[in-house]
């Protein structure tokens, strides 16, 4: 039989094991709860599988638990039913106006005073904070919108005028809310309304001036939606929707122009022009206010791209009009090369901000190329001898990335310089009459000297530190290589020039296979003359040069020569291929041996 004191040492040890289980529970329950709050007070903090949850085997949430809670947080059920009862009623508004019960423009005012209402009341919902404030703001805006353009395109009750007026108040209206209460939906909603039913109106024939009012709007809403939340869709979508309308306007008076017919009061012809550079003028600004006045420190692809994209589309657009009006073409070019010249000087403005890596230096740079590539050719009346320009112009911004310590810069006077010899080469393809001009043999000379300066210039500087673009892509800098193939590719058509304009003294028999074959010789000479150079400086670049550069002479000479082409001058073809294969032959020999010597650098270098 126990005793008192043992029964109440019992009691004692199972009240502390009771105890000890209720501690267990309470910080089980505390753990859950302090995980909901922060699960709920920052929901996008990372992906689901990052966000542990501290639950037991037997009390692990099944994902219907999941979706429902999401479900609750966003009140999307609330959301959903509350656009249903909005829909009925406009539905049952257009129904009454359908009917004929009432008038169909007091049945459209109906309508737009429905919309209004609704986003006033969204307005007021959005003060209470209220999470259906979205709903009645997003519906009001999407419903006016549709009665605008319905009523004035199907039931033409609503003139031309008041309706865009209608869409701009209404774009405007929503920015100010957005504005008012730190919120995305309504700006975004009110643009993409704005933009694409004012593109919607008298489509494919509006009005086109007052068109582009709604448009022109409609992009600087956007840029202030940028500076609500980062949402470059946004801004793409309109300018998008602002390109392609404008192009149209200029192809329509494209084709009315060149069949020389009237052109009608919609298309506005004096009108194309001014409105065209306003347009060009505001994507420039709207991309400089982005990036200076951006927060972060990188740019937007949306204001990196949009100077490039803009003077790329505006220029052609212009050409496009000013050729099928037989106006003064180089005035345009001239204009093209102030305004690239203006983007050059923003690069310099931008890159003497101090900002860290020079933000948006590049962006104008590449723009600036672009337009002064594009522009060169109406103002000079030349193709040709604009190349040497582009390139020169290549050369000059290359110095100044130095003194900036601008990768980017760097890399954008490689496309430059490599444009400049790709388009001198397809323009001095084949044997037609300008390919055989000997005044084009300067622009081609040019654009090889320059371009071989840059190659060396770039070995003699490297690439900075810290570069983005090289760091990510090139660290050794081995893309400058292609400035020495652009170069030596000049080169050759500036001897194949040469070679063309001999050929008339040569007997008429042999002047076919002189002109074929007399190009291989020069491709040997040149395989001759890098494999040296590279032996003697020790130079791998040049080297794997000379050898590419060689498996193009073996093309050239027992695919095109050897079997297309007879008699002495096919003699000179392989000979001279010989003799490039044997130099270069002898070259890497004793490179290799230079290599194997214990005392060489080469081999020093191998061993560290």
């Amino acid at each position: 039989m126990s005793t008192p004191d043992e029964t109440l040492e019992n009691r004692e040890k199972e009240l502390e094991s009771r105890i000890q289980l209720l501690e267990k529970r309470l910080e089980r329950i505390t753990a859950t709860m302090s995980d909901d709050a922060a699960h709920a007070a920052a929901p996008a903090s990372g992906p689901a599988a990052q966000q542990k949850k501290y639950y037991s085997d037997e009390e692990m949430p099944e994902l219907t638990e999941e979706v429902l809670g999401w479900a609750s947080r966003n009140a999307v059920l609330p959301r959903l039913a509350t656009v249903c009862f909005l829909m009925v009623i406009a539905l049952v508004l257009r129904t009454i106006t359908d009917s004929g019960l009432v008038n169909k423009l007091i049945g459209s005012g109906i309508g737009m005073a429905y919309a209004a209402g609704l986003m006033a009341f969204g307005w007021y919902k959005y003060s209470t904070q209220s999470p259906l404030a979205p709903v009645f703001a997003a519906c009001g805006t999407i419903l006016m919108s549709t009665i605008v353009v319905e009523t004035h395109t199907y039931f033409k009750a609503l003139p031309l005028v008041p309706a865009y007026l209608t869409l701009m108040a209404t774009g405007i209206g929503m920015a100010f809310m957005s504005r008012r209460f730190n919120a995305f939906v309504p700006i975004s909603v009110g643009i993409l309304g704005m933009c694409f039913a004012g593109a919607a109106i008298d489509y494919p024939s509006p009005f086109f001036p007052y068109l582009s009012l709604v448009l022109f709007t409609a992009n600087v809403l956007g840029y202030f939606a940028a500076q609500l939340k980062r949402c470059s869709w946004l801004r793409w979508s309109v300018m998008v929707v602002t390109m392609i309308m404008l192009q149209l306007w200029g192809i329509k008076l494209g084709i009315l122009l060149n069949k020389g017919d009237a052109i009608p009061a919609e298309l506005a012809l004096s009108w194309y022009l001014p409105v065209l550079a306003i347009f060009c003028l505001t994507f420039t600004a709207l991309s400089l206010l982005g990036i200076v006045r951006g927060t972060s420190s990188k740019i937007s692809r949306f204001d990196f791209s949009l100077p490039t994209l803009n003077v790329i589309w505006a220029f052609s657009a212009a050409l496009h009009m000013i050729t099928a009006w037989k106006a003064h073409v180089y005035l345009l070019g001239i204009i093209g090369i102030l305004f690239a010249a203006l983007h050059f000087a923003l690069s310099f403005w931008l890159a003497k901000r101090g900002t860290v890596g020079s933000l948006g230096t590049n962006t104008f740079a590449f723009a600036g190329g672009a337009l002064i590539a594009l522009a060169l050719q109406p103002a000079t009346g030349s193709f040709l001898l604009s190349l040497p320009v582009v390139s020169l112009v290549a050369f000059t911004m290359a110095i100044v990335s130095r003194v900036w310590e601008n990768g980017g810069v760097r890399g954008t006077t490689y496309l430059m310089n490599i444009y400049a010899c790709s388009a001198l080469a397809f323009a001095l393809r084949g044997e037609g009459a300008g390919a055989a001009d000997a005044i084009n043999m300067l622009p081609a000379g040019l654009v090889a000297v320059i371009s071989i300066y840059h190659y060396q210039w770039c070995r003699q500087w490297p690439v900075p530190r810290s570069s983005a673009l090289f760091d990510a892509f090139d660290r050794n800098d081995r893309s400058a290589a292609l400035l020495l193939l652009g170069g030596l590719a000049s080169a050759f058509f500036m001897i194949r020039i040469a070679i063309l304009q001999a050929i008339p003294y040569v007997p008429q028999l042999m002047q076919r296979d002189m002109s074929r074959c007399g190009q291989s010789v020069v491709i040997n000479i040149a395989i001759i003359v890098l494999i040296v150079f590279a032996y003697l400086r020790q130079n791998r670049e040049i080297r794997n040069v000379a050898i590419l550069v060689t498996v193009v002479g073996a093309v050239k000479v027992f695919l095109y020569d050897l079997l297309g082409t007879h008699g002495l001058p096919l003699v000179f073809s392989v000979f001279s291929f010989g003799v490039a294969a044997a130099v270069e032959s002898i070259a890497l020999g004793r490179w290799q041996k230079q290599a194997v010597k214990p005392d060489s650098p080469v081999y020093q270098t191998a061993k560290e």
